[in-house]
């Protein structure tokens, strides 16, 4: 409860009727009296069928009604694929509704339609319902029949409409408020900072709180046609596009089951008569949205002789594409069969071809060649000076030649010290070793080492 001194709306459930909700009236922590009384239409009569139709009137009186709704929705036949079908054994999918964008609140004395239309928030996601209200719906009271022959004043167009919208609390709340938010001249609209007028609760308690100190901006001349939109409306809304369920457009024609051990109870106080009254407008006064609903032209379908023929068709398509698929599946299988079968020829024919070769070359060339004798000597290799150039692969071990100094005269006998031993003979250079393997036993090849000029 938002505060107990605002006027608030409870909807309750009767329990005699099924059909009938009764809107419990508090303010000020009053307590609570029935104001209003929602009644649907019955499920069981065959003009009810694929329809939705409510209608809100007088508590103590059931024959006043204040204000109803009626919707015809469009139906469409739902595409399945193939698969589905052959589920369903081709009978096919009896039609969906489609929920319409919008739908029309019949106000009585003084007569007076008022639209709602729905939309979406492409960036939020949140959902609302704006609606229009004449600032003036009764005519001055006047003594000249010139006066009283105009039409209404809610008829021109150019009569100030101020711009109302019910706005879903969040994407995935079930809470609706609804706000002013400009005014309409001429079909002309002027933006105006929204205004809270109405705030809807959806929980335990369901209810519908008028936000009385803001009602004093709203320029509004019918304020019962009012309150009845805000109340009316946002029952419809909830039923049809916040929660809808399968029964909402009473599609199998069938009244709602009553709950087990429950009987009405006689002479209570709390529960006011919730006798059924006649609605005008679901009843076929009123105007439909729509002209025909494509599912009341369609009978049921056992009992139509093209349903019948549909059906034999649909089956006769699926017994064609089971019989295509299995003769697809047994022609892949022979190509594969078959390809396989042409791999294993080829390769017992590859296999026969390598045996008479191999027979052929062993008849001609017998096992010669097969032994293999010791590795040929490499001849010897012209090399330059061997104290310039070493063997292949082998280090330069051999110190280089000095240029001998020039002197005028030789060396004078004791010419060197006990410490120097006297020059020794120039080493000849070593035979180098043939490129090869190496001869066991054999002393060619083996690095002789240089004697020291110091010891």
């Amino acid at each position: 409860m938002l505060d107990e001194n605002l006027p608030t709306f409870y909807f309750r459930q009767s329990s005699d009727n099924p059909l009938a909700t009764f809107l419990y009236f508090s303010q000020n922590g009053s307590e609570l009296g029935a104001e209003y009384s929602i009644q649907k239409f019955d499920p069981a009569l065959p003009q009810a069928k694929n329809k939705y139709a409510v209608a809100i009137g007088d508590a103590a009186a059931q024959g006043v009604i204040f204000a109803e709704v009626l919707i015809e929705p469009e139906f469409q036949q739902p595409t399945l694929s193939a698969a589905e079908i052959r589920a369903q054994n081709g009978i096919p999918p009896s039609p969906v509704p489609i929920i319409p964008d919008g739908f029309t609140i019949q106000l009585y004395n003084p007569d007076q339609q008022v639209s709602i239309r729905g939309e979406k928030s492409t960036w939020t996601g949140k959902e609302s319902f704006d609606f229009e209200m004449p600032q003036q719906s009764f005519r001055l009271p006047s003594s000249s029949k010139l006066d009283r022959q105009q039409s209404d004043p809610m008829a021109s167009s150019l009569t100030p409409k101020i711009i109302f919208k019910w706005k879903r609390d969040s994407k995935f709340s079930k809470d609706m408020t609804c706000y002013m938010t400009g005014v309409s001249i001429g079909g002309k609209k002027s933006k105006e900072p929204d205004i809270t007028i109405a705030m809807y609760r959806h929980g335990r308690q369901q209810s519908v709180t008028i936000y009385e100190p803001n009602l004093q901006r709203v320029e509004v001349e019918d304020r019962k046609g009012l309150e009845v939109v805000l109340l009316l409306g946002a029952e419809v809304i909830r039923e049809i596009y916040l929660f809808p369920s399968r029964d909402s457009f009473n599609l199998n024609g069938a009244p709602p089951n009553r709950r087990k051990n429950s009987r009405p109870v006689a002479g209570r106080s709390g529960s006011p008569r919730s006798d059924s009254y006649a609605m005008s407008g679901a009843g076929g006064n009123m105007a439909p949205a729509k002209a025909q609903s494509p599912l009341t032209q369609q009978p049921t379908p056992p009992q139509d002789a093209r349903v019948d023929a549909e059906t034999k068709r649909l089956q006769a398509i699926v017994q064609q594409e089971e019989r295509e698929r299995e003769r697809q599946e047994k022609e892949e299988e022979e190509r594969i069969k078959k390809m396989l079968d042409d791999e294993e020829r080829e390769r017992k024919q590859r296999d026969e071809e390598v045996a008479r070769e191999t027979e052929r070359l062993k008849r001609e060339f017998g096992l010669e060649g097969q032994d293999f004798g010791p590795t040929p000597s490499l001849p010897t290799r012209t090399t330059g000076t061997p104290s310039n150039q070493a063997g292949p692969g082998r280090p330069n071990l051999q110190a280089p030649q000095q240029a001998p100094r020039p002197s005028s005269a030789g060396p004078r006998p004791g010419a060197f010290s006990n410490w120097f031993s006297p020059p020794q003979p120039q080493l000849q250079p070593q035979p180098q070793p043939q490129p090869g393997r190496r001869r066991g036993g054999s002393g060619e090849g083996k690095i002789s080492k240089k004697k020291s000029t110091f010891f």
